[in-house]
C-alpha cells in the first residue's frame, strides 16, 4: 500500500495548445514504450522474483510508472484543452478527435492502441530484468525523440525530467541484477 500525494512528481503548466505535440506525446501514454507498459510490465514481474529486494524495486518503480503516466496524460490534456475546431483539423487531429474527442486514450503515435502484448513476463528473474532494462533505454530513445521535435520549454522540461528517471531506473534494474542475480 502506499499514500497517493494529490500532485504531480514534476510540474506540468504548458500553456499554449499544440495538438501536433500532443500527437507525438501520447506515445509516452500508451505506444510501445510508454509509461503505461512499464507500469503494468514491473507491477507483473514482481511476483516471480524470488528476493524481496529486487521484488521491492519492481514495486517502486512500477508505481513510480503509474505517476509518469499521470503526467503524460497531464501534459497531453493541457497541450489539446481549448482547441478549435480549425486548429483540430489543421494539425492533422480530426482521427483522434472523431475517436477520443479530447480525452486522453492510450495510443501510441502512430495511433496504434495499447496493448499487453507490448511487454513480456516470463517469470525468470534474469530475463526479466534484462527486458526492464531495454524497456528503460527505449522510453528514454522515445523521450530523446520527442525533445528533438519540441522546442516549447512547458513542454521539454517536464520531458527531460522524465528522460532522466528512464536512465535512473536502468541504472537501478542494473544493480538489482548484478547484486541478487549474479548467481542466480
Amino acid at each position: 500500500m502506499w499514500s497517493y500525494e494529490k500532485r504531480l512528481e514534476f510540474p506540468v503548466n504548458i500553456k499554449e495548445p499544440n495538438a501536433m505535440l500532443a500527437q507525438a506525446i501520447i506515445s509516452q501514454y500508451g505506444g510501445p514504450d510508454g509509461e503505461m507498459g512499464a507500469s503494468m510490465r514491473y507491477l507483473s514481474q514482481r511476483y516471480s522474483i524470488p528476493y524481496r529486494e529486487v521484488a521491492g524495486l519492481l514495486t517502486d518503480i512500477g508505481t513510480e510508472e503509474l505517476a509518469h503516466l499521470e503526467m503524460v496524460a497531464t501534459i497531453v490534456h493541457q497541450l489539446t484543452r481549448n482547441l478549435s475546431m480549425e486548429e483540430i483539423e489543421k494539425c492533422g487531429f480530426a482521427n483522434y478527435y472523431v475517436d477520443h474527442t479530447v480525452g486522453v486514450w492510450p495510443q501510441a503515435a502512430s495511433g496504434f492502441p495499447f496493448t499487453a502484448a507490448q511487454f513480456q513476463v516470463t517469470g525468470d528473474p534474469i530475463t526479466d530484468l534484462m527486458e526492464d532494462m531495454a524497456a528503460e533505454q527505449k522510453a528514454r530513445t522515445t523521450y530523446d525523440n520527442i525533445l528533438r521535435l519540441i522546442k516549447e520549454p512547458d513542454v521539454c522540461e517536464p520531458i527531460k525530467f522524465l528522460r532522466m528517471r528512464e536512465v535512473v531506473h536502468f541504472q537501478r534494474f542494473g544493480e538489482a541484477k548484478r547484486a541478487k542475480l549474479s548467481g542466480f
